[in-house]
């Protein structure tokens, strides 16, 4: 087994499996960028990531999650609960690249609009949760965003046992973002990485509208 021996201000830390010379490092911030450089590893695993909390950022991190990793020519699919479609500038251009599938499902949530029809978003949540069946049976993603299942499971669109089942049997190559407020704690006991996004300022609170291609 090799190790790398780096000295910090009189400590040394050893680091595993890189063939490289060992060196004085001085300046943290040097150290810091070595181990994210030597951190680079080609996709061995996957994990179950979960942005929650009621701060701004969710589903924009997971858009940005999904940019990557067509960078790298993964195969990625996008579920989206309550977001109508064509609507928000993610939706339009990601919808014009290859490798990358969207779907959107129960696109009214009675919060927002209060003439939605309670019997078409469980319909639509029942087909969503068939495609998402689907999916993990193909294994043909390398990326699956639940954008917004959180919400889903929380107002009882979808059982959270049934999203829970499925999670204990998703496709090994396949890495799952679930975003949305409101995570529940027995879909967060399957995450890897758990993000809260709280919120400190928000120009909501100002009176201040949503912007088109800031906030949708």
């Amino acid at each position: 087994m090799k190790y790398v021996r780096l000295r910090l201000s009189g400590r040394i830390f050893f680091i595993h499996g890189v063939p490289i010379e060992s060196g004085r490092v001085n300046n943290p911030d040097v150290l810091f960028r070595f181990i994210e450089t030597i951190g680079v590893t080609d996709q061995e695993s996957t994990m179950i990531q979960i942005y929650t909390g009621n701060g701004k950022g969710k589903t924009t991190a997971a858009v940005g999650l999904a940019i990557r990793a067509l960078g790298h020519k993964m195969n990625v699919c996008i579920i989206q609960f309550f977001k109508g479609r064509n609507f928000y500038g993610e939706q339009k251009i990601l919808s014009k690249l290859p490798k990358i599938k969207l779907y959107s499902f129960a696109q009214k949530h009675p919060y927002c609009y209060k003439n939605a029809d309670i019997k078409k978003i469980k319909k639509d949540c029942k087909t969503a949760l068939a495609l998402i069946k689907k999916i993990f049976k193909e294994e043909k993603y390398d990326l699956l965003i639940l954008d917004e299942l959180n919400i889903a499971i929380r107002d009882k669109f979808i059982n959270v046992a049934k999203i829970a089942g499925l999670l204990k049997k998703r496709p090994e190559k396949t890495e799952i973002i679930i975003t949305g407020r409101g995570a529940h704690k027995k879909i967060l006991k399957y995450a890897d990485l758990i993000t809260n996004m709280s919120p400190v300022k928000h120009p909501y609170y100002k009176g201040i509208k949503s912007r088109k291609g800031i906030e949708y």
